[in-house]
């Protein structure tokens, strides 16, 4: 075989070999592709997000008081149902949720202005269960917190309740989580009561997330702990082992010698 035809079949060969993984490359930043996608639509996995303390927006279980201006007669509380729907008598079903206040007022003037001359809807949100916030770390009462507005770190990070002995207030983390431009903010809570310093004290908003960190004597006492209890596991297990050898059966005839 000449050099030329050997080079050639060397070279498809090794096409051959490598096609599958780049194939499967391109259907991995193709799917990569589509999750950013769903990411960036979704919001840190909620359906609807905004910020509410700049105008609320409607969620999944707020309840959406409306009247009509115009024919007082018009007016109720609509629940938002799981599909984002709010049930006018007037007009039946109508999807309300992640619209802000303005947006639900226009809304319903449309969808009522077919039955009547004029309209002019006014609308209250009362923010139901699911604005929330989330507290981890060391603090004793983790995990979702209802999101009632006005709220700094100070305030969640008390109302958590942090561990005396094992929590790093001068080193708590605010995490804005974005798929595209994620922030993450540190905050030093302990400059508030040494200093006076509130420059850290952020506001937080829907979905934030505060985290806790441990202190330097916690985490290596964490990290001792993670050693040490596998391994006294492991001999405590070795140890029952060897005594149920060695005395198993005697110790069950001892047991059970009434019988």
């Amino acid at each position: 075989m000449s050099p030329v035809r050997r080079t050639l079949s060397l070279l498809l060969a090794l096409w051959v070999a490598a096609a599958p993984a780049l194939l499967a490359g391109c259907s991995s930043l193709s799917t990569d592709k589509r999750i950013l996608q769903h990411a960036i639509k979704s919001g840190l996995g909620k359906r609807y997000h905004g910020n509410a303390q700049e105008e609320n927006y409607v969620s999944i279980g707020d309840a959406v008081t409306y009247v009509d201006t115009y024919n007082p007669e018009v007016k109720g509380t609509g629940i938002v149902d799981i599909d984002g729907t709010i049930l006018l008598p007037e007009a039946g079903a109508v999807s309300v949720a992640g619209l802000t206040r303005s947006e639900v007022e226009t809304k319903l003037t449309q969808k009522l202005s077919p039955y009547y001359v004029e309209t002019d809807v006014r609308v209250m949100i009362q923010t139901g269960p699911n604005k929330i916030y989330y507290v981890l770390g060391e603090v004793s009462a983790p995990g979702p917190k209802p999101f009632r507005g006005d709220l700094n770190i100070l305030d969640a990070v008390l109302l958590a309740n942090p561990r005396e002995h094992s929590s790093n207030l001068s080193r708590v983390r605010l995490i804005r989580a974005d798929p595209v431009n994620p922030l993450i903010m540190r905050s030093d809570l302990s400059a508030i009561w040494e200093y006076g310093d509130p420059t850290t004290n952020y506001t937080i908003q829907e979905y934030d997330i505060i985290y806790v960190p441990p202190t330097v004597l916690q985490s290596l006492a964490d990290f001792v702990s993670g050693i040490i209890v596998p391994f006294t596991s492991v001999v405590r297990s070795v140890f029952q082992m060897l005594f149920f050898i060695e005395y198993g059966d005697r110790a069950f005839l001892g047991r059970n010698r009434y019988f």
